[in-house]
């Protein structure tokens, strides 16, 4: 199994580089990293197993190291994976005061 994201931001219009996002299997921490130029970061790329999955994007420091305010010090997204083979796409469309997540592919 795979997990990716992609973290846009729909104000500016442009990925949110350079954000932190962590994986979690339960309260396991599977993998952490930074949104890439372009918006990006592959969390795993080995079988983290099924079950109850949450990404956690750290919002609240990326808006702040641009000076801007928002209403949400982070982001947790709960998904659950069923086939442990499939790849998982968890994007996120941010704003100061609102967002928006889909299962992509």
């Amino acid at each position: 199994m795979s997990v990716s994201t992609h973290v846009l931001d729909s104000v500016l219009g442009r990925p949110a580089a350079g954000m932190v996002v962590q994986l979690f299997a339960g309260d396991e921490l599977l993998g952490e990293g930074v949104t890439d130029a372009d918006g990006r970061f592959r969390l795993a790329d080995r079988d983290t197993g099924t079950g109850p999955h949450r990404v956690v994007f750290a919002t609240g420091s990326w808006f702040l190291e641009q000076g801007r305010e928002t209403f949400y010090p982070s982001v947790s997204l709960d998904f659950t994976v069923v086939d442990g083979t499939a790849h998982h796409h968890v994007p996120l469309l941010l704003a100061p005061f609102a967002f928006s997540t889909y299962r992509g592919s």
